[in-house]
C-alpha cells in the first residue's frame, strides 16, 4: 500500500469515527422521545419523499448513468433505480411503520411469591452501524427501523447508489427529524466512497457494537470475520437464493405462476435460484417448465452442471437470468438438497399432497418455508408488513429471516416491589 493509499484509508477511517461520534451524541433524544415524535418523524419522511421527489429522481438519474457506463448489468441497474412507483411505495411503507404499536417498554414475567416482580425490559442498542448493496431504498428502510426502535445508525452503502442516499438523507430523513424535535444527526451516511470505509464500520465496538450487513458474496463473508475480530457482532446476509421443489403432487398451473412470481427481479436474494423437480415427474414435468422459462427470458442450466447446484445467479451479472434445474428423490431429498447445498435463506415447495408438504417443511432448517407460495415472501414488508433492515441467515439464537425494529434491542431482566414501578 502506498503512502497516499494510506492516507486516503487513515481519512475514511477518521470520516467513519466522525459519524459514530455524532450518531452515540444523539442517542439520549432518540432514547427520551415520546412514541408520537417518533411516528410523527416517520411520518414526515413519507411527505418529504413526495416534496422531494424531483431532487431524489435527479440524484438516482446519476447513479444510474454512472452505473451503466460502469457496465453495472441490468438487475442490477433495476435494484438501484428510484422510480415514481417505487417512491410512492416506499412512502406508503412508512406511514404503516408509523401506524405500528410500538413495542412496550417493560413486560412484566413474574408476580413472585416473595413480593417481587420480575420485569423484562428493552433498551435499545444505542448505535447500530449498516453496511449495504446498492439500493437506495434500502437506506429509508434502514433509518426507519433504527429510529422506530429508538436507535441511531451509521449508514454505508456502495458508492454506486451514494448519490441517491445522500439525497435521501439529506431531503427526507433529516430534516423530518428536526421537524419532530428528534437530533437530526441520528441517522448518519458515511461520505466515502472508498471500500475501507466498511472495514471501519466494523471496527468500532464502543461506538459501533452492532453491525447490519447486507449485500452477498465474499466481501460480505469477509466483512463478517473483520468484525468478530474486533469484537462487533453482525447481522449478516452473505448468501441467497430461493429454492422451489416441484413434487410429483404438484399443479402445473401452480407450478407455472410459482415460477413466475419468484423471477419478477433477478437481482435480488430471495428470487428463484435453484428448481428442483421430482425424479418420478421429471421428464413430464419439464418440457412446461422449460418453456415458461423461456417465456420469462431465463436460461435453465440442466444436469451436468459445471457449477455447484446452489449457485446465486443474482451475483452473476453476466448470468443473472439462469435457473438452475435438478432432480430430487422426494421431498426429504429435496430439503436435503436445499439445507447442505444453498444458503438456507428460503425454500418452497409445491404440492397438493399436505403429507409431502409436511416432510418438507419439517425437514427444511433454513430461515423460511413456503407451500405453494413463493420465496419472494421473504422480505420484511411482504412477510411482517414491516420494512426490514435486513435478513439474518444465522444457524444460532437470535432474530432470524428479516430483521426489524422488534429485533434491535437488548433485553435486561429487572426485579422490583411489586407493584412500585412507575415508568
Amino acid at each position: 500500500m502506498t503512502s497516499d493509499d494510506n492516507r486516503q484509508t487513515r481519512s475514511t477511517e477518521d470520516a467513519v469515527r466522525a459519524c459514530a461520534i455524532r450518531a452515540k451524541q444523539s442517542c439520549a433524544t432518540l432514547h427520551n422521545a415520546t412514541d408520537t415524535a417518533i411516528d410523527t418523524a416517520l411520518r414526515a419522511m413519507a411527505e418529504r419523499l413526495r416534496a422531494a421527489r424531483d431532487t431524489l429522481t435527479s440524484a438516482n438519474e446519476g447513479d444510474l448513468a454512472a452505473a451503466v457506463s460502469a457496465g453495472m448489468s441490468p438487475a442490477l441497474q433495476d435494484r438501484l433505480r428510484l422510480t415514481g412507483p417505487r417512491l410512492a411505495d416506499m412512502a406508503a411503507e412508512l406511514r404503516t411503520l408509523a401506524d405500528v404499536a410500538h413495542e412496550p417498554r417493560d413486560q412484566a414475567l413474574e408476580e413472585r411469591s416473595d413480593g417481587l416482580t420480575l420485569l423484562e425490559r428493552r433498551r435499545p442498542v444505542g448505535v447500530i452501524g449498516a453496511n449495504f448493496e446498492a439500493r437506495p431504498n434500502v437506506t429509508l428502510d434502514i433509518a426507519s427501523q433504527f429510529l422506530k426502535s429508538r436507535n441511531a445508525g451509521v449508514l454505508r452503502t456502495g458508492s454506486a447508489a451514494l448519490r441517491s442516499s445522500r439525497a435521501i438523507v439529506d431531503q427526507v430523513i433529516a430534516p423530518a427529524l428536526g421537524e419532530a424535535g428528534l437530533d437530526p444527526d441520528a441517522i448518519q451516511l458515511v461520505p466515502s466512497e472508498d471500500r475501507s470505509a466498511a472495514y471501519a464500520l466494523v471496527s468500532l465496538p464502543e461506538l459501533i457494537p452492532l453491525v447490519i450487513l447486507r449485500g452477498s458474496g465474499d466481501s460480505t463473508r469477509d466483512l463478517s470475520r473483520e468484525a468478530a475480530r474486533h469484537g462487533v457482532r453482525t447481522l449478516a446476509h452473505a448468501d441467497g437464493g430461493g429454492v422451489l421443489y416441484v413434487d410429483s403432487a404438484a399443479d402445473d398451473k401452480t407450478v407455472h405462476q410459482l415460477i413466475t412470481d419468484s423471477l419478477d427481479r433477478l437481482g435480488v436474494c430471495n428470487r428463484l435460484n435453484l428448481l428442483l423437480i421430482d425424479r418420478s415427474v421429471y421428464d413430464e414435468r419439464l418440457p412446461g417448465i422449460l418453456q415458461i422459462l423461456d417465456r420469462l427470458g431465463i436460461t435453465a442450466s440442466l444436469p451436468p452442471h459445471t457449477h455447484p447446484r446452489g449457485y446465486e445467479w443474482s451475483l452473476d451479472p453476466n448470468r443473472a437470468a439462469t435457473v438452475t434445474v435438478d432432480a430430487a428423490n422426494g421431498p426429504l431429498h429435496a430439503a436435503q438438497i436445499a439445507n447442505e447445498e444453498t444458503s438456507g435463506l428460503a425454500a418452497a415447495i409445491a404440492t397438493e399432497d399436505p403429507a409431502a408438504a409436511a416432510q418438507f417443511i419439517d425437514a427444511y432448517t433454513g430461515s423460511g418455508v413456503f407451500w405453494n407460495s413463493t420465496t419472494r415472501l421473504l422480505d420484511g414488508f411482504k412477510l411482517l408488513r414491516l420494512p426490514e433492515t435486513g435478513i439474518n441467515i444465522d444457524r444460532v439464537p437470535g432474530p432470524r429471516g428479516p430483521v426489524s425494529f422488534r429485533d434491535l434491542y437488548l433485553r435486561q431482566y429487572m426485579i422490583v416491589p411489586s407493584g412500585r414501578l412507575t415508568s
